[in-house]
């Protein structure tokens, strides 16, 4: 009896908040509306995948973003919908820089491993290198194990940029033959 009288009464509280904040946005009308609002945004995280404590950072980003732009807001009738297109929106950012992450290995760690059994990454990495000329192995690992940029590349070993851009380019091409499962159909040539 009392869960349902708390559960009829979050509406009419949530409506009161938002209509409180949108009147006279301060921080003692957001205060009440953050009360309210963030449990059912953690809520929506929570059912999308999101760990409880990811669902309360993104909870909290969302409502900065109430905070700070709900005087842009035109339909106030919109409000709750718009504060849940502000959450998607944030938990497809969260996702678009999670997906870019990879494993990386380390440097230091390739150096002492190589005589690690096979089906090691470092062991990989260097019989994967056999497969290059020398200036190609060479530019792929000041490009994607240094980080270096081509330019600085190019400045170093007193080539042309372009032929850095060849080197990895054409090193790749080499190396993505290899890198093929063995089920994995091929591209033919055109």
């Amino acid at each position: 009896m009392i869960n349902s009288t708390i559960a009829n009464d979050r509406p009419r509280r949530e409506a009161a908040a938002t209509e409180a904040f949108l009147e006279a946005p301060n921080e003692e009308s957001f205060i009440e509306l953050f009360l309210t609002l963030t449990p059912q945004l953690v809520s929506f995280f929570r059912s999308r995948g999101c760990a409880r404590d990811l669902s309360e950072d993104l909870s909290q980003e969302v409502m900065l973003t109430v905070y700070r732009k709900a005087a842009q807001l035109r339909d106030r009738a919109r409000f709750r919908a718009w504060v849940f297109t502000v959450a998607r929106h944030a938990l497809y950012r969260h996702h678009g820089k999670h997906a870019l992450e990879v494993a990386a290995i380390d440097v230091h760690d390739i150096a002492d491993t190589r005589t690690k059994p096979m089906g090691h990454s470092a062991f990989e990495f260097h019989h994967w290198m056999t497969f290059l000329d020398p200036n190609e192995r060479e530019a792929l690992i000041l490009r994607f194990v240094e980080e270096w940029e081509y330019h600085e590349i190019a400045a170093a070993k007193a080539i042309p940029i372009g032929t850095v851009q060849w080197r990895v380019f054409n090193a790749k091409k080499k190396l993505a033959t290899r890198l093929k499962g063995p089920g994995l159909p091929r591209r033919k040539a055109a």
